[in-house]
Order: structure tokens, then C-alpha cells, then sequence
């Protein structure tokens, strides 16, 4: 969605719009970006940069909306499939894979939180084992995540 209003806008708004914004970031690397920004919105207002060249950045933009347009299409159409679904397995999908994930997640946290009371000395080992699982568990989380918002937005329609 946001490149479909990026490829509206163009790419001098695109430049504009984030040179103000990194510009106003108290970072080193966000103030030079915004610094390259203002050079590309400067060279696209003297010429340098060629009208044909911006219009190719904005039909990339346009371009990739449309593909992100075309995936999102696919999922919500996988989606519709599997509410419609008369199989009993599909239809309980989202629900199993919720529930799996608390009793998942309960089960690391009581087992974290017994190490925490009874056996100190080795937390420090279980709190690192658990950060290491962070990035499997946001992955999971995001589907879960998405599950319920779309069953939400399915119990809205009905």
C-alpha cells in the first residue's frame, strides 16, 4: 500500500519527504542520509538527474506495488479457501496452531520461571537460550498474529 501512494507521489516527494525526516534524527548516518537526499531533490531540480531518469524510479515504484498488490491478493484468496473450506481440519487450522502456540509459550515461561526460583546458578544459561529463540518465536507470533486479525475481520463480515 505504501508504494502504491509513493508511486502517486513520486520520487521527489519520496526524497523530500525523508531528507526532513532523517534530517531531524539526532544519528550521525540518518543526518548524511538526509544530506544525499537533499543533493538527489537538488539534482533532480537542476536537471542532472533527467526527467526520464525520475519517471523510470516512479513506473520501479509503481512496479513493485503491483507485485506486493498481486501477493496479497494470493494470501487473502488462500484465506477465502479455507474458510469455505468444508474439510473440518483446514477450518480448525487457525484455532490448533493458537492453541499450540500458548501452551508452547507457557510451557518455556513456567520452565524459565523454574529456573529463575529453584536453580539460579544456571539462568543465566536459560536466559540466553531463550534469546536465541526470539527469532522463531516472532515468526510465530506474526502468523498467530495474522490468524486472529483476519478471524476478526472474518467474524466482522458475518
Amino acid at each position: 500500500m505504501l508504494e502504491t501512494i509513493l508511486g502517486k507521489l513520486g520520487l521527489s516527494f519520496l526524497t523530500t519527504t525523508l531528507s526532513k525526516v532523517l534530517g531531524r534524527m539526532d544519528n550521525d548516518i540518518a543526518k548524511n542520509a538526509a544530506q544525499i537526499l537533499s543533493d538527489v531533490e537538488r539534482e533532480i531540480a537542476k536537471g542532472a538527474i533527467s526527467l526520464d531518469q525520475v519517471k523510470e524510479a516512479n513506473r520501479h515504484i509503481e512496479y513493485l506495488s503491483a507485485q506486493d498488490n498481486e501477493k496479497l491478493k494470493e494470501v487473502n484468496q488462500s484465506l477465502r479457501a479455507e474458510i469455505a473450506s468444508q474439510d473440518i481440519y483446514v477450518r480448525r487450522m487457525r484455532p490448533t496452531f493458537g492453541y499450540l502456540m500458548a501452551l508452547t509459550w507457557a510451557a518455556q515461561m513456567f520452565g524459565v520461571a523454574y529456573i529463575m526460583v529453584f536453580e539460579t546458578d544456571k539462568s543465566s544459561l536459560v536466559i540466553e537460550a531463550i534469546e536465541s529463540l526470539s527469532a522463531i518465536w516472532a515468526v510465530g507470533l506474526s502468523v498467530l498474529g495474522i490468524y486472529v486479525y483476519k478471524r476478526s475481520e472474518d467474524k466482522r463480515l458475518k
